[in-house]
């Protein structure tokens, strides 16, 4: 043992304590199964997990963690992350997971802006890391433990797992930190969201409930561990009711539902983007899926939809959250799934829908920014490390009551409007809603419109100035064949008949593919530096003489 176990009979006060009553109640039910690159497959129950959990807690004290210390992360999906994260938990310490790619100077980013003690990375990308850490130069250099990504880091022996040992550590309290995740940065400098164990625990719990999660199903689990998504509403959840997870080393589109099926899945997570390379990868042998539950993220086009809905063999529900706001925010309803909403406030959320203007309370069917009532460090996070301008934006005072005691509003930023059905939609951030002549245009609903239109697999559009109409919306397409993608005059053709003029793309430009974060993400700065898509050159005839 590392570290002292809370009671595992007594009601969990912390995500540690979760982590050890699911030990007590599951010892012998599955909770990870692992599939490597090569194809390899490795299995743990909750109680032999928790003895290498034991193992990793000791190597990491060994190297000087302890309550409080920052552990810094750059690993793919493999095993010894999950096992970093909950020796972490137990230690009272707090990890940085962030992108297994970061650069030299990312790290040197990460490492200055959190000081960790210890990094724990992949040997693939030591020499990057090692860089990185050298470029900040720090007082204290970190240790660094340099890894496979394989089940081979479980190993007894290993550089990541030592004897066990007693501490005197006592268990973290609820208002521990328990980790830093950086947001995407898709319009900004990422932001570093603080987050604690009651967080983690509020979450897991919460999304649990929302999935309809028992102790039988399985997480199908392909995103990144390193954001939000697969942590919150995947692992966290399942250790809540001891269900378990089967996890991928990588997404790979064409092998998905093959994957789901051969790893027993009964749930699974998706954005928007990886379910459009399913859809346009899928293999003729792909099975026929019979999950009980996904969710996703981002619009999908309806027809997009109706296709991920024949192989799941069930109807996905769109949800709306953020790293911010732990559990979700909406969802949509069981019995009314609709991938152009983000459907309705899910129980114990309250929500105001807020003038970017004014903060008043807009009519329904205006856009209004979505604003969340919440208590920090329980159900929302508790702030950005160490930038007082971003919390005082992202925790405003407004003269709007909240409902309980110690609730503060978060503003999220994104742009929403409520529908006749009572759904919300989803109308992008708040830069993502320009004025074309005085009308109201979200990028975000054009982008999800076009991604209907014949030939095109998907597309992002920014706007650019306009000396007549201020701002107009322009296009770039990425073709679902490569080989033939659509021309601009039958782009031009199809937006007149299915967007309104101030909607219809002034300029169309085919490409490749998006400049995306990890988890899907368009960065639409960078479109301006994509290069134009060349046509796949076309067979040339031929005459016999």
């Amino acid at each position: 043992m590392t570290s002292q176990r809370s009671n595992p009979t007594s009601i969990p006060r912390t995500f540690a304590e979760l982590w050890d009553r699911a030990v007590h109640d599951h010892p012998d039910r599955p909770f990870l199964l692992f599939r490597a690159e090569d194809g390899d497959l490795s299995n743990w129950t909750y109680r032999e997990f928790d003895d290498i959990v034991d193992g990793v807690a000791a190597r990491l004290t060994a190297c000087g963690v302890g309550p409080g210390s920052p552990v810094h992360l750059v690993l793919r999906n493999c095993p010894a992350f999950v096992a970093v994260w909950l020796a972490t938990s137990r230690l009272g310490a707090w990890m940085v997971p962030v992108d297994p790619a970061s650069s030299a100077r990312d790290v040197a980013l990460q490492v200055g802006r959190t000081r960790p003690v210890v990094t724990v990375c992949a040997g693939a990308r030591l020499d990057a890391v090692v860089d990185g850490i050298a470029q900040d130069a720090p007082e204290r250099v970190p240790a660094v433990l340099a890894l496979t990504e394989t089940a081979a880091d479980l190993a007894p022996g290993s550089p990541l797992v030592a004897a066990p040992a007693l501490t005197r550590s006592g268990p973290p309290r609820p208002q521990d930190r328990i980790a830093v995740m950086f947001t995407s940065g898709t319009t900004s400098e990422p932001k570093g969201v603080e987050l604690t164990q009651r967080n983690y625990l509020c979450v897991a719990t919460a999304m649990a409930e929302l999935a309809g999660l028992s102790a039988e199903d399985r997480w199908y689990v392909c995103l990144p561990l390193f954001h939000a998504n697969a942590q919150y509403y995947c692992f966290a959840s399942a250790i809540a009711v001891g269900a378990s997870v089967g996890l991928t080393a990588r997404f790979t589109a064409s092998r998905w539902p093959h994957e789901v099926a051969e790893l027993g899945a009964t749930h699974a997570s998706l954005f928007a983007a990886p379910i459009r390379m399913i859809l346009a990868r899928r293999r003729a042998d792909a099975p026929a899926l019979k999950l009980r539950h996904v969710w996703f993220a981002q619009n999908l086009a309806h027809g997009q939809w109706a296709a991920i809905t024949e192989l799941c063999g069930v109807a996905p529900r769109q949800i709306y959250g953020m790293t911010e706001t732990l559990a979700v925010v909406t969802a949509n309803p069981p019995d009314e799934p609709n991938p152009s909403r983000i459907g309705t406030v899910i129980p114990g959320r309250e929500v105001a829908l807020l003038d970017p203007v004014t903060g008043l309370p807009v009519p329904d069917g205006e856009p209004g920014v979505l604003t969340v009532a919440g208590h920090p460090g329980v159900d929302l996070f508790p702030g950005y490390l160490d930038n007082p301008a971003a919390n005082a934006r992202a925790f405003p005072s407004l003269d709007l009551p909240t409902p309980d005691a110690g609730q503060v509003w978060f503003n999220t930023g994104d742009l929403v409007r409520r529908e006749p059905d009572g759904q919300l939609s989803f109308l992008g951030r708040i830069d993502d809603v320009i004025k074309v002549a005085g009308e109201n245009v979200s990028l975000t609903e054009v982008e999800a419109a076009l991604a209907e239109a014949p030939g095109v697999l998907e597309a992002a559009v920014v706007a650019i100035e306009d000396p007549v109409y201020d701002h107009v919306p322009t296009a770039y397409v990425v073709p679902s064949d490569r080989g033939r993608p659509p021309t601009a005059e039958q782009l031009d053709t199809w937006a007149t008949g299915h967007l309104t003029p101030a909607a219809r793309p002034r300029a169309w430009t085919v490409i490749d593919e998006l400049p995306r974060t990890s988890v899907g993400k368009i960065r639409r700065f960078r479109l301006a530096h994509q290069p134009a898509h060349q046509p796949a050159p076309q067979p040339q005839e031929t005459t016999s003489s």
